[in-house]
């Protein structure tokens, strides 16, 4: 029997890749439903392709400019997530959560009950709403794969460990493009120079908070979250060569690493293969010069300023939901061009300060609405300042 696969965030990268392995496997594998924010031309394409039968436009007006299109080639449409949700009577076994940003958070809640397996590649959604998915995921017996690759290794490396015996675990990070520049040096570099990885094939966002380090920062927290860490357990190392991609250090002497090509075929791909083990990756040939010279550096903080929110508690309170909302918004204004490289890091570490959100760090958001509130304030206090 074929297994049912949701992709939330189809026609993003991450959602691409996902549908690039699916499609040498339409004989095990059956995409029942496919989501898009707006790209309708890229998601039309795929429903055909996957003779998809049902998907979600999520912006209103190309949804309804839209409606004919598909029904010509009956397919059905929705405009959110929980009315399309309506309709399904079984489980799916694997819902894969692309969704860019802070808008992967409601996704995720309102389809945890209407699948077996959730993976998630959205690193918001859980810095801002663990608490809430992890309640949900429990209450419906539901599994929780982590797809970014930092947090896919560390989950593939403590399987048939127990978590009491971890000392450390390290995160790898590029350094970005700017590694070997001084900040001054370019704090009035172009968006279109920070978009440009050494290693990865990334969306905008992403690849600006690469630049800056707060992908990192967010990993952090985010694996200290999902494995249920201390602060002081979770540990940042520059390896430009981004082939390693977590290292765990436990209390018995011994270090477990875990090593892949730069691409998120492989924690895809074994997502989606995880309970039978038998994905072939075309590059799975063990290459030993990679791991040759290996270079790890601890990171500079004058390099990389915002490596100072770490210094920040961070317990399931407004703060996550704050951090998150600012670096959007000021990443945003940057590729926008409407502010400095620069701009972005003095502005998040100065904003952190303020009175206006500090006295929200001691407060827990209750539910998703909370969550939402705080996001449009964030955004209206930006839109403000600049």
């Amino acid at each position: 029997m074929k297994k049912d696969i949701f992709l939330l965030g189809s026609t993003g990268s991450i959602g691409i890749t996902a549908l690039n392995i699916l499609k040498k496997d339409k004989k095990n594998f059956k995409i029942g439903l496919l989501t898009t924010n707006s790209n309708v031309s890229k998601i039309y394409k795929q429903a055909i392709l996957f003779n998809v039968k049902e998907i979600v436009i999520h912006n209103q007006n190309k949804y309804f400019k839209n409606l004919n299109k598909f029904k010509n080639k009956k397919i059905k449409v929705f405009s959110s997530i929980q009315e399309a949700l309506k309709f399904k009577k079984k489980k799916s076994h694997l819902t894969i959560n692309a969704i860019s940003g802070i808008a992967g958070l409601e996704p995720s809640l309102n389809i945890i009950k209407h699948t077996s397996n959730l993976a998630i590649a959205n690193k918001e959604s859980i810095i801002c709403g663990w608490k809430f998915l992890k309640k949900e995921l429990i209450k419906h017996k539901t599994q929780f794969i982590p797809l970014d690759s930092e947090h896919f290794s560390i989950w593939s490396l403590l399987k048939n460990e127990n978590k009491i015996n971890i000392k450390k675990i390290y995160l790898t990070a590029s350094g970005g493009p700017f590694l070997n520049f001084e900040l001054d040096k370019i704090k009035k570099i172009k968006p279109k120079y920070a978009l440009n990885h050494p290693n990865w094939k990334m969306g905008k966002k992403i690849s600006i908070d690469s630049a800056t380090m707060m992908n990192k920062i967010f990993e952090v927290i985010e694996a200290i979250k999902i494995f249920n860490l201390n602060s002081d357990q979770v540990e940042i190392l520059i390896h430009p060569k981004s082939y390693i991609h977590a290292i765990i250090n436990f209390n018995n002497g011994l270090t477990k690493l875990l090593a892949h090509d730069t691409t998120m075929e492989v924690p895809l791909a074994n997502a989606l293969y995880f309970s039978q083990n038998k994905y072939k990756y075309n590059n799975s040939n063990f290459d030993y010069q990679k791991l040759n010279g290996q270079n790890f550096i601890k990171p500079d903080l004058k390099k990389f300023p915002l490596l100072k929110i770490l210094d920040y508690k961070f317990d399931n309170t407004y703060l996550e939901i704050i951090l998150v909302s600012l670096n959007d918004a000021l990443v945003k204004k940057y590729l926008e061009n409407k502010i400095t490289y620069i701009t972005i890091h003095n502005s998040m570490l100065e904003m952190l300060k303020k009175k206006y959100f500090k006295k929200y760090y001691s407060l827990r958001p209750k539910n998703l609405n909370d969550v939402k509130i705080m996001v449009k304030k964030v955004n209206q206090y930006v839109d403000q300042h600049f």
